[in-house]
């Protein structure tokens, strides 16, 4: 005889087996997507290191003001740029990522071993380009602006040079217009293109302070991207 009980625990197991299927479902497909999401993420084209010059007991030069130094603003420059070179999709290789420096601790010569691991960072990641990142400093405190520099003997640096610093002139106040040939060590040392950006003078106190404002890194360090992509862009 059927009742209005057995009706409702036939009801009941229905919707318990109902809830056990759609459950199992969902499980099912979401161990999917998970295990395939990896296949879908796109993958970086480029590659770039960034170099944060100076670091450890080299501090490089200090703020006029404030006595901030060198190797503290470049490190906070370096990784302001890679943040945003990331968000773009690129692979970011950064030679630093702290305060401590990249020499050996038992090196005799510590700036010829923090130098050696820097080209050796460079070379293991095999980038499209290298920046690396510094800040200025000159005896008259009226010297400012950004300057980029690039290997004499390397074309594609030039170009990558030329690229940035013409949007650095045309986007940030009192950086030069054009770039320069550097002797630098970092220019040197790989064939990759590759430049370094002086962005401005802690000597200046008026850049100074700039330098040491959020809102003007990030400004500044979206105008060397910018600068970077209109390379690729003419490459």
């Amino acid at each position: 005889m059927f009742s209005k009980k057995h009706g409702f625990f036939v009801l009941k197991k229905k919707y318990y087996i109902f809830v056990v299927c759609f459950l199992l479902v969902v499980s099912s497909v979401v161990v999917y997507f998970t295990a395939i999401r990896p296949t879908f993420m796109p993958k970086p084209v480029h590659t770039i290191v960034i170099d944060a010059g100076h670091g450890g007991k080299d501090g490089g030069a200090v703020g006029k003001t404030s006595d901030t130094s060198e190797s503290f603003l470049n490190l906070q420059y370096s990784l302001t740029l890679g943040k945003i070179c990331e968000e773009f999709g690129f692979k970011v290789i950064q030679t630093r990522s702290d305060m401590g420096g990249l020499y050996s601790p038992f090196a005799a010569n510590k700036k010829r071993s923090e130098m050696e691991k820097r080209k050796e960072i460079i070379d293991k990641s095999s980038p499209d380009i290298v920046v690396s990142i510094h800040m200025n400093s000159y005896p008259s405190s009226e010297a400012r602006g950004s300057q980029v520099y690039y290997a004499n003997d390397s074309d594609t640096g030039k170009l990558l040079a030329d690229s940035v610093q013409k949007t650095l002139f045309q986007n940030i106040e009192y950086s030069k217009n054009t770039a320069k040939v550097g002797d630098f060590y970092i220019l040197n040392c790989t064939k990759m293109p590759a430049i370094l950006v002086e962005c401005g003078f802690l000597s200046n106190p008026e850049e100074e302070s700039l330098l040491l404002e959020e809102e003007y890194k990030q400004k500044f360090c979206y105008n060397l991207f910018c600068g970077i992509l209109k390379f690729y862009k003419n490459f």
